[in-house]
């Protein structure tokens, strides 16, 4: 079986980027949700601060999309690479 590198990349990153969404929108009605993970977000990605404004909110969410797609593809080619190489062949 092989990974759609595609697919992957873009289901990961709608995942990964709508987390961030999701926690940054609720910090914005409650604004103590969720903020120690904003936090994190926002000492990983340069630009982005864990403000309670939605300009933030949606500067994290492409941050977010672009590394979760990152990370989908390099998870899915390594998967595809290694995959073969180390399976057992049943009779």
């Amino acid at each position: 079986m092989r990974f759609n590198l595609t697919a992957l990349s873009v289901t990961a990153g709608l995942i990964w980027g709508g987390a961030i969404l999701l926690v940054a929108l609720a910090n914005l009605v409650w604004p103590s949700y969720g903020r120690a993970f904003l936090e994190l977000v926002a000492s990983l990605y340069p630009g982005y601060g864990a403000g309670n404004t939605l300009g933030q909110a949606i500067v994290g969410t492409l941050y977010g999309g672009v590394d979760g797609a990152i990370a989908g593809f390099l998870f899915g080619w390594l998967y595809n690479f290694l995959s073969p190489r180390l399976s057992v062949k049943t009779a």
